[in-house]
């Protein structure tokens, strides 16, 4: 029997990824302009007034795979997406990791704000470089403590899928549809006395919108 738990969405404004060129200098208040300064070799956001030049740094996104596996038949939790992009769509819970926090805690962090779920953290399963948005996504295993989960803000609804109820289709992003093709094989292998990897993609192509 799947478990299902849903919540009514609630507005969330987060910033597009992709961040809009820099007008006014953060540290004096002055415009900026684009250019290439003296030993670099990349356009930059550069104050003339103050000097500062603003670098631009890809973004971590950070999250886990939460199984639920007490009788031989492991099901993952996913998340409906309540928010853009991919409004609808099918996650693993994932986001943006924060200032002066690990990975690790940030996976910890999202799976409660997205799913409500508490979880046991395991190994790293899946590093991908995605260049064209100017992210890394990082998920962990994880194993769910219980099944007391609820949709967060960010989430319609939230939900357990064996490997043949995935909705492959509805997966919001590349970075989720590969980790979870990559856990399913590795868990057939475990299941035959293999173990579970480390894996490592660059993803280039645009998703479909």
């Amino acid at each position: 029997m799947l478990h299902s738990h849903s919540l009514a969405p609630r507005a969330v404004i987060r910033p597009h990824p992709l961040r809009a060129p820099m007008n006014f200098c953060s540290d004096c208040g002055q415009p900026v302009t684009r250019r290439v300064p003296p030993d670099d070799n990349r356009l930059r956001d550069v104050c003339a007034h103050c000097g500062t030049i603003h670098y631009q740094n890809p973004k971590m996104v950070i999250g886990s795979i939460p199984v639920w596996d007490l009788t031989g038949d492991p099901r993952v939790l996913l998340c409906r997406r309540a928010i853009e992009p991919r409004h609808g769509y099918w996650t693993l819970p994932a986001g943006f990791m924060e200032n002066e926090e690990t990975t690790a805690e940030a996976a910890q962090r999202e799976t409660m704000e997205e799913a409500g779920a508490r979880i046991e953290l395991q190994e790293l399963f899946s590093l991908l470089n995605v260049p064209h948005v100017h992210q890394v996504h990082l998920f962990y295993r994880a194993r769910l403590l219980d099944l007391d989960f609820e949709a967060g803000t960010e989430s319609l609804e939230v939900k357990l899928f064996a490997e043949h109820e995935i909705p492959w289709d509805d997966i919001a992003f590349p970075t989720v549809s590969h980790t979870l093709k990559l856990f399913f094989t590795d868990l057939a292998a475990h299941r035959e006395g293999g173990g579970f990897g480390f894996h490592t993609m660059d993803i280039r192509k645009r998703m479909r919108e």
